[in-house]
């Protein structure tokens, strides 16, 4: 017999305008933006592993109380088992990490209702992550790994952390309670 607690495997690779259709499916699995923790995976040393914390800084700054993984303390490899201990229980996890891939997904992304495998595109070997995932193709999977995501376009990453951000917002809108209570803007992230 089947097992159906799990749902079915949903894996695609989109542009930036179908990002709101992933985070949707999400929704009407019955997460809200209450339910949500924003895993944003990268460092800010690196221009192409900085789409993460990019995201995570923007989401804060915007009221999101629960994110891990900002510029001014990234989520990456160096942490990551430590930083895992933060994540409240109950939550469902959003990862977020940039990634290279081919020159025809350059701009696209990987999204998926499973985890994410960070620093897998560089050897490393480190837990997966995440109850969903948003993978950002930041630049093309060629030569040396390190120095492409060194000399990946900053442009370019904060054009995708922005349209990841903007697709968050409009799916999961900051839920206002008590006639407009407001994040203290720090977020898990900062300290």
């Amino acid at each position: 017999m089947p097992d159906h607690s799990v749902p079915p495997l949903y894996r695609k690779k989109i542009k930036a305008a179908e990002l709101p259709d992933f985070l949707l499916h999400i929704k009407n699995e019955g997460v809200s933006s209450a339910d949500l923790l924003f895993l944003c995976i990268g460092t800010d040393r690196s221009s192409g592993d900085a789409l993460g914390p990019l995201v995570g800084t923007m989401l804060t700054e915007a009221g999101y109380p629960d994110v891990i993984g900002t510029l001014a303390y990234p989520f990456d490899a160096s942490n990551m088992r430590e930083r895992l201990m933060e994540m409240p229980p109950g939550k469902k996890v959003l990862a977020i990490d940039a990634c290279l891939g081919q020159a025809a997904s350059l701009a696209w992304f990987q999204v998926s209702n499973r985890p994410i495998e960070p620093g897998k595109s560089v050897g490393k070997q480190l837990p997966m992550v995440g109850d969903y995932s948003i993978a950002g193709i930041v630049n093309v999977d060629s030569g040396q790994k390190y120095a492409i995501l060194q000399s990946t376009s900053l442009y370019r990453v904060m054009t995708m952390a922005g349209e990841i951000v903007a697709a968050i917002r409009g799916v999961f809108p900051l839920e206002q309670e008590n006639g407009g209570a407001e994040a203290d803007g720090r977020g898990i992230g900062l300290r």
